[in-house]
């Protein structure tokens, strides 16, 4: 087994200073940085999105290998940026105005990062402003909106019509997740993409910026 397959599969049991260990072990033999975000990282948090989606593995288990994933990053991340490595997109969520569940949201977070992504998290409670503030500075590739409430998804419409108000939205694609959600509902409010659950999501977003 090679050193990066020992990090991907450490990383899927979850074990942080195992991960960290194994990636300061590989730095210090020469393997690049983007080699193991790529075939260490990357691919153990692949395994562990397609064991949540069939539901092999429960959320505190994605927890735990996501915090492992960060032992690495920490490492890495001054490393990719000396190497002017760029991440494949940025990748901005947030929790809609007057709902503040966030599980689903900092999952989808998650596996955004473990699937090469620059994630920006607005955290719950978001308002259009916010959302239109927060483009205006971060500039995304991709934004995604979360609800949990049959009352709050309606609030998914209004951003995405006061992104167009702004003239935003041609420079941006948007996503929406959320239990209550539906393919239909997405369309219906001039959606890019409905993410069925977190992995669909990496998945979704992925296909949107042609990326394989």
């Amino acid at each position: 087994m090679s050193e990066l397959d020992r990090i991907a599969e450490a990383l899927i049991e979850g074990n942080a200073p195992q991960v960290k260990q194994l990636t300061e072990k590989a730095l210090s033999s020469g393997v690049a940085p983007l080699d193991i975000v790529n075939q260490g990282l990357i691919r153990g948090m692949d395994v562990v999105g397609t064991k949540f989606r069939t539901m092999e593995i429960s959320v505190p288990e994605v927890l735990i290998s996501a915090r492992a994933m960060h032992t690495s990053l920490e490492i890495l991340k001054p490393l990719l940026s000396e190497h002017g490595v760029e991440p494949r997109g940025t990748f901005m969520i947030g929790t809609v105005k007057g709902d503040i569940h966030d599980i689903g949201k900092n999952l989808v977070g998650m596996l955004m990062e473990g699937a090469g992504f620059d994630v920006v998290d607005l955290g719950v409670d978001v308002s259009a402003d916010t959302f239109i503030q927060k483009i205006e500075e971060h500039h995304p590739d991709i934004v995604g909106m979360s609800a949990l409430l049959t009352i709050t998804m309606q609030e998914m419409g209004n951003i995405i019509k006061a992104i167009q108000e702004k003239g935003l939205r041609n420079q941006v694609k948007v996503m929406v997740g959320g239990a209550p959600l539906t393919q239909e509902f997405a369309d219906k409010i001039g959606a890019d993409a409905y993410g069925e659950d977190a992995r669909d999501a990496v998945e979704k977003a992925k296909s949107l910026l042609g990326i394989t």
